[in-house]
Parts: C-alpha cells; structure tokens; sequence
C-alpha cells in the first residue's frame, strides 16, 4: 500500500508540473489516470485486505462463542495469510484443550458417582439404626445432605461433557407441561419450606395443552431453577411459580425476592462456568445447561431483575411440534 500512494503521488506530481508547463491535454490526462488507479487500489483493498479482514473478524467471533475448531481457507502469502494461518493455530489449539478439558471432566464425574452412591446409601442405613442418636445422627445427616449436593454437581458436569461432545439428545414425546412443573414444585418444594420460604404457584387459568418435548429434560431445568432460587432469593422468603398459554408459546416463570443480580453480570449468567459475585456453591454449568435444554426445545430462556428486587426468569416453550428441534454441535 506504501509503494502504491507513492505511485499516486508521482502522478499527481507529474500532472501539477504538465499545468505548470501549460500541457494541459497532458495535466487532465494524468489526473484522469491517477482516479483510476486510486479507485483500483481501493478495489483491491476491500477484495484483498478489508474483506478477509471482515471474515476472519467474524470467524473469530465465532470461535469466542464456542465454535472450536473451525478453520478459514488461506487466500495468499501476505500479512492476512500470516493472520489467517495464526487464527486457524489457535482455533486447533482452543479445540485440543476444550476436547481434553471435556474428555477429563467426564472421566471425573463417572468416577466420583460410585462412590457417592456408595456414601448416599450407608448414610441413609445408618440414619435408621436406633443406636444412632445426637451429634452422631446429625454428622450422619450432614453427610447425606453433602454427598447428594456432590452428586447433583456430578450430574451437571456429565451433562456438559455430553452437550460438548455431541451425546446429548431429547427424546420428543408430547407431554402435559403444566404436570411437569407441578411435580417439580412438589419434589422441590418441600425444601424450600423446610428452609422457611414461601412457595407461591398460580395455577394457570385456562388449561395448557400437551406440547412436544423431553419431560426428564425439562423437569431438569425447573428443579435447577427453583433450586437457584432457593439458593440466591431465599433471603426473600417467598418464591413465586406461574405458567400461561399465550398465542403460539407456553410461558414459566419463576421470580424470587432476593437481592437480584448486579446489572453488569446479568449478560453472563448463562455462561458455562460463569459464577460472578455469587457466594453460592457450586459449579456454574447449571444455568448453561438449562439454555441448552430449553433452546433445543425451540424455546428461550430469559433471566433479569424483576421490578421491585428479586430476579425474574421466564422460559418459553413452543406449543407446535415442528418448532422443536436437535441443535448439532
């Protein structure tokens, strides 16, 4: 590009020094010549360098969003061919360390679930026996209470490792989605009154009809998230629970009265691993999963404050068996 203005700037040389001379047949020529070289060169700017500039700025937007792997065909031996041979590097290199990351948490996780199977079941035996009693049936307790909370973490780190390497599937069926929430208040609810909070749910005022999905899957997300707001809106006392039919979608949603989420970690809430301020245990995947179950669903997943403190989360679900769908990864 240096030694093309230089080409320009003679030329504009040579047409100032024409009209000096009084050549002004020679003057208009040259200058006629220097706009179509400078309209060339900028031709040849947006196919050579702006555009695959522009596409590898897209491919690696798309890498940053998970797209690991994913390589840009090479155009030439200049600087955008360095570029692109240092994207398509790190784009292997990214892809590498995410397959050994996956491949490790899941071998993890199938290791630690015998165990605490193990640990779950004796703590519940020995709870039983009569000759356990006081501080030793409360260490008991504690234990059973930890090894489940171990064990629903493993849970979630199987369910990433199959979401990354591509083993994680639905099986459609149509299934009354009202029912599903409901068993999943009634399983969870228990808890959180045990722990003091109010658990309000409104039925809906007209019936919801049967929709196609997974109900193992979607019960999943209703416990996880009645469980998140149990866990940061407990200090709220009160959970609210609701589901309509409106138009062409189903809509849940599940407001806590806590203390919310600070505005600027609201946009990472879903991100895998992403725990932000939070002083909750815990391993971050939970939400991540949940917006893959739901968008594999068709359907959306919306987390935000609600007016008057307390977060807000709202998921809707298509009614019509074709918006359902398997997201390849």
């Amino acid at each position: 590009m240096i030694v093309s203005g230089i080409g320009a700037l003679l030329l504009l040389l040579g047409a100032v020094w024409c009209i000096t001379r009084g050549y002004g047949l020679y003057a208009v020529a040259l200058v006629t010549l220097v706009c179509f070289y400078i309209i060339g060169m900028m031709l040849w700017f947006w196919s050579r360098v702006s555009d695959p500039v522009t596409h590898l700025t897209e491919v690696a937007r798309r890498i940053a969003d998970g797209s690991y792997g994913i390589q840009v065909e090479k155009l030439g031996e200049d600087e955008v061919g360095d570029l692109t041979d240092a994207l398509n590097e790190m784009s292997e290199k990214v892809a590498v360390a995410e397959k050994t990351r996956t491949e490790f948490i899941s071998r993890v996780s199938h290791e630690l679930r015998t165990p605490l199977t193990a640990i779950e079941g004796w703590a519940e035996t020995i709870a039983y026996d009569d000759a356990v009693q006081g501080d030793s049936l409360r260490g008991i307790q504690i234990i059973s209470k930890e090894a489940e909370r171990l064990t629903v973490m493993v849970s979630e780190m199987l369910e990433f490792a199959r979401i990354q390497d591509g083993r994680f599937n639905l099986r459609i069926e149509m299934i009354d989605i009202a029912a599903e929430l409901e068993d999943a208040i009634f399983t969870y609810g228990e808890l959180m009154r045990q722990a003091g909070i109010e658990v309000k749910y409104d039925q809906p005022v007209t019936p919801i009809p049967m929709i196609p999905g997974d109900p193992e899957r979607l019960k999943q997300v209703f416990l996880n998230l009645l469980d998140n707001a149990a866990k940061h809106g407990g200090d709220g006392r009160k959970v609210e629970v609701a589901i309509a039919a409106e138009g062409s979608v189903v809509i849940i949603t599940i407001r806590d009265h806590g203390h919310g989420i600070p505005e600027n970690e609201l946009p990472h809430v879903k991100e895998k691993f992403y725990k932000g301020s939070s002083k909750g245990r815990g391993t971050g995947i939970g939400l991540a999963v949940c917006d893959e179950i739901v968008t594999r669903h068709g359907g959306r997943l919306l987390i935000e404050n609600a007016q008057g403190g307390g977060c807000l989360v709202t998921v809707t679900l298509p009614l019509r068996g074709g918006e359902a769908h398997e997201k390849k990864n």
